[in-house]
This record gives C-alpha cells, structure tokens and sequence, in this order.
C-alpha cells in the first residue's frame, strides 16, 4: 500500500516540466523590470555625459559638480581650466563638468 502513494507522488511530480520555469519566472520579470527602470536610464544618462565632455571646447560656459560657474580656458586630457572670474582660473577634473550653458549666460549671473 505504501508503495503506490510514493508511486503516485513521483509521478505527479514528474508530469509537470514546465514547474520549474514557472518557479524562476517572477525572479527573471523582476531582473526585466529594473533593467528597465533603473539600469538602462542610468547608462543612457552616462553616454549623454561621456559625449557632452568629449564636445567640450574652450570659450564654452559651463557648471561644475560643485556648483562653480565659469568660462572654459584650457582642455587638457583630464583636467579643465575653468576661468571663474577674470585671471582667476581653477583646475578642474573633466568629470566633474556637470553642464554646459548656452552663450552669454554668464553675463546675467
């Protein structure tokens, strides 16, 4: 008797092979949902950064990470004069370039 209960859940167990993909797919439907929402805007945001240093020119007018607002005087490979007021320049890493500003806006500041 005992041997055709364990008989009988072996069999049951085996009929379904589809059970195990369907244990793993709320797993995977998550790893697609932040791939989407939190991955991909993030390395969209980098490649938007990486080109706005790479079109980096001198006279351009642009912020720091730190908030200092300047003029670009120099362009080095890694570093960035920026002429904060005029004979003032400070050195600056060109990844801490957070924005460029359209023209003349230091003007009004």
């Amino acid at each position: 008797m005992l041997i055709s209960v364990a008989h009988a859940q072996q069999a049951a167990g085996a009929a379904d092979p589809a059970g195990g993909l369907m244990q793993f797919l709320p797993i995977i439907l998550m790893f697609v949902v932040l791939w989407f929402l939190m991955i991909r805007p993030q390395q969209k945001k980098a490649k938007e950064h990486q080109a706005m240093l790479a079109a980096l020119a001198k006279g351009d007018e642009v912020v720091t990470g730190g908030g200092i607002a300047g003029r670009v005087a120099k362009i080095g490979e890694n570093y960035v004069s920026v002429e904060v007021s005029e004979g003032v320049e400070v050195q600056v890493q060109k990844p801490a370039i957070a924005l460029v500003l359209p023209k003349g806006t230091l003007k009004g500041l």
